[in-house]
């Protein structure tokens, strides 16, 4: 089995309601509005967002991740509007391992209607379709149930609890480990 690559350009996904595509510094007014809504970083590494130069850092960030083949994060904008609602991505590829990390996060009035889903179905697809991944993890503090349970609906299986295996807001924090399968997501199509 051949190693996975990024492949460039940036890959563009679609879905019936939404548009992937690359984070751009044009997006930062939207990435702004997201992230400094305390709700929406509530299970974040990090505090609301309070200025508009930390959404062009995360921007810059996740274009670089690209850049290096570290990462690559998609603005999940509507069809209908091109408004960006949220982002989700690959925040760490093991290409080598042929490993996977994702993270999201979706604007709090688009909460609910099922959008983050839909975002991340595509997004697992080229994952494991092109990028040739074989397992994609996500890490998922205890009290967010809402990520327990997009995740599990999407097929991941919960391994088990990592004992303050994170640290940020000045605290350790035990996180849900979350795993989905190569095998487990073809079986499942």
């Amino acid at each position: 089995m051949e190693p996975p690559q990024l492949t460039k350009p940036f890959p563009v996904l679609e879905t019936d309601r939404l548009h992937l595509r690359q984070l751009e510094p044009s997006d930062v007014q939207d990435v702004y509005e997201i992230c400094s809504n305390a709700e929406v970083t509530q299970y974040y590494d990090c505090d609301p967002y309070t200025v508009v130069e930390q959404a062009e850092r995360f921007i810059a960030r996740m274009q670089q991740r690209f850049a290096s083949g570290e990462g690559m994060r998609w603005a999940v904008t509507l069809r209908s509007t091109h408004q960006v609602i949220g982002t989700c991505g690959y925040n760490n590829l093991i290409l080598r391992g042929a490993r996977g990390i994702i993270g999201y996060e979706l604007k709090r009035t688009h909460w609910g209607h099922g959008y983050m889903r839909e975002a991340l179905q595509p997004m697992l697809a080229y994952g494991f379709g092109v990028l040739n991944l074989n397992r994609i993890e996500a890490f998922v503090m205890l009290d967010n149930q809402r990520s327990s349970h997009l995740l599990s609906r999407l097929g991941f299986v919960e391994e088990g609890i990592l004992r303050e295996y994170g640290f940020w807001k000045h605290c350790f924090w035990d996180l849900r480990c979350f795993s989905l399968l190569k095998r487990d997501w073809h079986s499942s199509l």
